[in-house]
């Protein structure tokens, strides 16, 4: 298969990064019982996590092609690392923000870089969207099993036990593999090389240019409320399942992988599903599912009671039907990413993907910060209910996007300033 061993790197630097950065709903849960933090407060560790996201992908997606795609990963990947050994030997709220914020700029270089060069190693838009929806599926199946290696370091007997911050050793050694395999990895970038004599204004204008198009700003606004109902959810389920459903914590962080693998799922169907159906027809029908599983999902907590729950098998039947809804919303992300991207030159995929970044952080601290307050002053039950209104939204966005992108004929000039 070409390119066969960039497709694994990218692969694998998409699975570390997806454990890190969605651990945030396990460690929102763990630093209320370890630190004595308010819902609230820990909520913020999503901004930290996204906000860095949103200002290191401005700087970087502006002169990426400067940097070099593999070389800015590799980076990433070195730095990250770094950070993940001295979690362990500084616990504390201050250090799991510097965490988090570590990890948050890391990912926006590997982000914007994995992003970019798929346009590279694919043939047509078709391969471009399939391979799209087929690395976002794996990162869910890195999200899925990092719910179960954090879950395997929580002490349940001992709730203010900080034995779960050992798993970053593990981590750290994850991230060494990636790092290895990217080095070995060849990956030809002649197509996307800046002359090293413009200045760097010139790259802030072409980016800017991108974002004054009506298209690019239908599609940011499509992928910050999108991002905002996944991470508003998945952030908070761990909290919900403990809290409202009554379930131990290490049972509540393994079940919220439910909500992963249900994603992965239906991104992998997507990468198969994409190649014959229109875009929109599937993304829309998704969403309309979505809202109709919220409203026969939620009023199952009621009937959750107060028993004691021990495991899987006497789990309330509402901790199962809920993160299905990750099987419906999985599919727009990445193809609304994937229409964006293949319709513009190659050359400027560095550029879109920082603004899919940056916009995507946004969307996902805003989400996450709403829930944790709606959380804290209304319950749980309340805050999932919200999704409807984002959902909602969602759908009338992708029916202007698709109009817009359609006067376009599918194609944007180069804007080589």
């Amino acid at each position: 298969m070409q390119n066969w061993k960039i497709k694994l790197s990218l692969f694998l630097n998409y699975f570390v990064f997806a454990i890190l950065l969605n651990s945030v709903g396990t460690v929102i849960l763990m630093v209320q019982s370890n630190y004595g933090i308010s819902k609230a407060s820990a909520s913020t560790l999503e901004a930290f996590k996204d906000l860095s996201i949103a200002i290191v992908s401005f700087f970087i997606a502006s002169y990426i092609n400067r940097i070099g795609y593999k070389k800015s990963m590799l980076i990433a990947l070195a730095f990250i690392g770094c950070v993940a050994l001295l979690m362990p030997i500084f616990p504390g709220f201050i250090m799991t923000k510097l965490l988090f914020a570590a990890t948050g700029a890391s990912f926006a270089m590997i982000k914007v870089s994995v992003f970019a060069t798929i346009g590279i190693i694919t043939k047509d838009k078709k391969e471009h969207a399939s391979f799209m929806n087929f690395i976002e599926s794996f990162f869910m199946v890195g999200i899925l099993t990092g719910y179960f290696i954090f879950s395997a370091f929580v002490d349940d007997k001992n709730p203010q036990s900080t034995s779960w911050l050992k798993v970053y050793y593990l981590l750290a050694f994850i991230v060494s593999i990636a790092f290895l395999l990217l080095l070995s990895s060849p990956l030809d970038e002649s197509s996307i090389k800046k002359k090293d004599d413009l200045p760097l204004s010139n790259d802030f204008k072409e980016m800017f240019a991108l974002i004054a198009l009506p298209v690019v700003i239908v599609f940011v606004a499509s992928a910050f409320i999108y991002v905002l109902i996944e991470q508003s959810i998945m952030s908070w389920l761990p909290t919900y399942n403990s809290d409202v459903l009554h379930l131990p914590q290490t049972l509540s962080i393994q079940m919220a992988s439910i909500l992963a693998g249900a994603t992965a799922i239906g991104r992998f169907a997507a990468g198969i599903a994409l190649r014959k159906i229109n875009w929109l027809g599937v993304l829309i029908s998704c969403l309309l599912l979505a809202a109709c599983l919220v409203l026969i999902a939620l009023p199952l907590a009621n009937n959750a009671g107060n028993a004691v729950v021990t495991g899987w098998g006497n789990a309330p039947i509402a901790t199962f039907i809920f993160p299905l809804i990750g099987l419906l919303i999985a599919p727009v992300y990445p193809a609304i990413n994937s229409v964006i991207l293949s319709s513009l030159p190659k050359n400027k995929h560095g550029y879109m993907s920082g603004l899919i970044v940056i916009f995507s952080a946004l969307g996902g601290t805003t989400g996450s910060i709403i829930m944790g307050n709606i959380f804290q002053a209304y319950g749980g039950q309340t805050g999932f209910y919200f999704s409807l209104v984002p959902i909602t939204l969602l759908i009338i966005l992708l029916i202007v996007f698709n109009r817009v992108q359609k006067k376009v004929s599918g194609t944007i000039p180069d804007l080589d300033l």
